[in-house]
Formats: C-alpha cells, structure tokens, sequence
C-alpha cells in the first residue's frame, strides 16, 4: 500500500507553497475599429436613406479587403428627432441618423489604408484601433507554462535552500481560480477620426495613415504547493 504524504504537510513530509509568474510581451494578432455612420435631414425618410447608403459604402468598402477583415458586425442603429427650440407645439427641426459597425482585421498593412479611407467618407467617425491577442492564442499558454516552470524552480531552490529534494506536486491553481474576476470590457478611444461632414471633398484618396501595432502584455500566475523530503537543518 503506498503511503501518500498528507497535503497539509509533517516533519517527515514538509510542505513548500510559491507562486510562478510569467509576463510576455508579444506583437498584436487582431485590430479592432469602430466605425460610425451618420446622416441629417429635414424628414426621418431622407434622413433614413442617407444613412443607409452610406452604410452600405461602408461595408461593401470593410467586404473588398476579402480575408484582412476577418469579422464585420453591426451594432445599434438610431434615428432619433431634434425638435425646435422655440415653440410650444412638438416641431421636428431635423432627423439625426447613426449605425455603429465594428470591423477586426488581422492584416495590418491593410489596417492604415482601410482606417483611412472610411475616415474620408461623409459623416463619418472612426475609433481605435484597439490591438488585441485572440483568445485561443499560443502566447496565453506560453504564459502559463513559464509561470509553472518558475514555481517549481522557485519551490526547488527553497527546498535545495534546506538541504532538501521535491517529492510531489501537491496542488497547482490558477491565481484567483475560485473567485473568477469579470471580463474587462474594451476601453472606449479617447478621440476618433472624424470623417467629412460635407457633400462632395477631395476625388483623390488621401494617403494612408501608418499605424504601428502596440505590443500586447500577457500575464500568467499559478499558485503551487509541493511536500519535500526532511530538510537537513
């Protein structure tokens, strides 16, 4: 019968608890870009086409770049009256019209060019772009395994420390595994590109910014508790 040393740790069985932690830094996969359609007229029905086909501008502009906008969705749409501000009867002045659009592109050559030309279009603003690893990317699990490697680098060098070897791995969590924090939200952009807000502007295409991506912060911890032989104190 194999006798298991306890988890809580005996003289016989000590027990040593550390934490690994590993911090990346590693080059963006994803680019976020808010994008939003505005439009302004006299009538909800004027105002309600101008801001679907400028809407319409913008994605058959996001669909062109194939493959380098890897997901394309849309977000609210409002038409929202702007009543006068004398009188007392409910006057409408005009119509004000938005549909918001995010676009994620994983190429970013295309990034620059695409970011500036739906920033030339009419009434349009856009956001970010925000730089972001995928979920599923390698560089979480390379963080994780440093972080493991270290804390049981960390554990043997206490354990050498007492004249002592590891003999088992008693318990490895994630920090905070119990108490799982929320999802952290995208930040919202300081500023935005403002599109033209008049008819008609420049028939060349403006050149195209140079975005450089930011470089992406992966952080990794593990709790880890080991029994180790007797020490020689």
């Amino acid at each position: 019968m194999t006798d298991t040393p306890p988890p809580y740790g005996t003289p016989e069985h000590p027990r040593v608890a550390v934490r690994g932690e590993a911090r990346l830094e590693v080059d963006p996969e994803i680019a976020h870009i808010g994008i939003t359609v505005g439009a302004r007229g006299k009538d909800r029905r004027t105002a309600l086409e101008d801001l679907t086909r400028r809407n319409s501008h913008v994605l058959e502009l996001a669909r062109s770049y194939g493959p380098a906008i890897e997901k394309l969705e849309t977000g609210a749409l409002s038409i929202t009256p702007e009543p006068t501000k004398h009188g007392r009867d409910e006057k409408i002045r005009a119509y004000h019209g938005r549909v918001h659009v995010t676009a994620v592109l994983n190429d970013f050559t295309a990034l620059g060019e695409f970011t500036t030309r739906v920033a030339d279009l009419d009434m349009t603003r856009v956001n970010g772009p925000w730089w972001s690893l995928r979920p599923d990317s390698p560089a979480h699990a390379a963080a994780r395994r440093q972080a493991v490697h270290e804390a049981v680098q960390r554990a043997r060098e206490y354990a050498d420390a007492l004249g002592a070897r590891l003999t088992a791995l008693v318990e490895l969590a994630d920090l905070g595994a119990e108490n799982t924090a929320p999802a952290v939200p995208m930040p919202a952009a300081p500023g935005g590109i403002r599109g033209r807000a008049a008819y008609g502007g420049a028939t060349t295409e403006p050149t195209a910014l140079d975005l450089e991506p930011q470089r992406q912060t992966v952080h990794a911890q593990v709790n880890a508790r080991f029994t180790m032989s007797p020490p020689q104190l």
